[in-house]
């Protein structure tokens, strides 16, 4: 029965029932039940990690099994995209305490799985581990292949680079605000920004077809859009402005919740976290991929970002701070 607990079914029966949700990928020669996994790769591939504490990275109170399952594949395959590479396989490790039900387990591994074929077709969590803790941790690998391109990295912008975004700005920012504010009927009335803060979409075949049309620089906007440009700005010693006139159509997205709760989208916009966009430059003149939209210029100086001809100070979320 499903209402069993970890404690009472035990890690390999737990496991077991857990793994059997879960699709294989397509890239793996051997997929999960060995010491390892064995993933087919032409060439050179990326590897990517991150980790989601409980209370410090999501809260039970709001996410559920399945919410979290979809954003630690969301969350990773991102980086991967971001390096210009198509997804292949993940590794999972989890902590649960030994109360945990099995049917949350396997309601991680639904979200597991569903992220995977919405996001990374063919792409499968290929083996983890499964471990009793006293606050539910999860740890993800995630493995990608360049098929024989040069990886996107930080570096690479150059001044007169177009500055484009592909995904969303701001929305992930204002789904916790909602959440935060305990405010039911507000909650209720904007279920879809807090539904992406919950389970983030990034655009991840995006991440490809950048490569393709040549980008420069790239990465995911995991804590927020200010705070990830300086990275690019530093990597490549160049500074880079963004506009405000560009920026209007991601902050009318959210105008009805800002007012509800009585904030400025523009600093979601500039500064939220977890959208996992994809922020990218491209050589001037470029043609940019449809899902691409200009929100700046890569500009020659010491490392340093401006929204139209002032000073933008970076800010947004620090993971090792919690804020």
């Amino acid at each position: 029965m499903n209402d069993q607990t970890l404690a009472e079914l035990g890690e390999i029966e737990s496991l077991r029932r857990t793994v059997a949700r879960l699709s294989p990928s397509t890239h793996a020669l051997v997929g999960s039940g060995d010491d390892a996994a064995v993933i087919v790769s032409e060439g050179s591939f990326v590897v990517s990690t991150d980790t989601l504490i409980e209370n410090h990275d999501f809260k039970l109170a709001w996410s559920s099994a399945f919410d979290l399952g979809y954003k630690a594949v969301a969350t990773n395959l991102a980086d991967i995209a971001a390096m210009g590479a198509k997804p292949t396989a993940l590794v999972v490790a989890l902590v649960v305490p030994n109360s945990t039900k099995i049917s949350w387990l396997e309601g991680f591994a639904d979200g597991l799985d569903a992220a995977c074929k919405a996001l990374a077709p063919g792409a499968g969590v290929v083996g983890g581990d499964l471990a009793s803790g006293e606050q539910i941790v999860v740890s993800v690998t995630v493995h990608g292949s360049l098929e024989a391109r040069a990886p996107i990295l930080r570096s690479g912008a150059k001044p007169g680079d177009i500055v484009a975004v592909a995904g969303t700005l701001g929305k992930s920012a204002c789904g916790l605000a909602l959440l935060e504010s305990d405010n039911k009927d507000l909650i209720s009335s904007y279920d879809d920004w807090v539904s992406y803060h919950l389970r983030p979409e990034p655009p991840i075949q995006q991440g490809v077809e950048a490569a393709l049309a040549g980008a420069s620089s790239m990465l995911d906007i995991s804590d927020g859009l200010s705070q990830d440009l300086i990275r690019i700005c530093k990597a490549s010693n160049v500074s880079i402005k963004i506009f405000s006139k560009d920026l209007q159509g991601f902050e009318a997205m959210l105008e009805l919740p800002a007012l509800g709760l009585g904030v400025d989208p523009k600093s979601w916009v500039l500064h939220g976290g977890e959208d996992h966009a994809l922020v990218a430059t491209f050589p001037e003149g470029s043609t940019l991929p449809k899902a691409f939209k200009a929100i700046g210029v890569v500009v020659s100086g010491e490392p340093a970002l401006y929204l139209d001809d002032k000073t933008l100070e970076p800010q947004g979320w620090d993971s090792v701070t919690g804020r």
